[in-house]
């Protein structure tokens, strides 16, 4: 009885899910055109992220244990002056 009212609550939440287009209510306008621009962009292009957002990993990871290079700016903190 109590997998059967789980199930049930599961397909009722799956069901919940709107699958129309996204719009514009009555009313409503796109935002303002950016400083600059004289058109105001389209809903499709305010949904693209640029390319600038998805930047690439530029670091090659290691992938095993390596001695460590000498750092020449690798220094001690410099010694407080003491009071006299």
């Amino acid at each position: 009885m109590k997998k059967a009212a789980v199930l049930v609550m599961l397909l009722a939440l799956a069901a919940c899910g709107q699958r129309a287009a996204l719009a514009l209510k009555p009313g409503q306008q796109l935002p303002p055109a950016p400083y600059g621009r004289s058109d105001r962009p389209e809903p499709t292009e305010l949904l693209t992220t640029p390319t600038i957002a998805i930047p690439e990993r530029s670091v090659e990871l290691r992938t095993r244990s390596e001695q460590r290079e000498d750092d020449p700016f690798d220094l001690p903190p410099p010694e407080a002056p003491q009071p006299e």
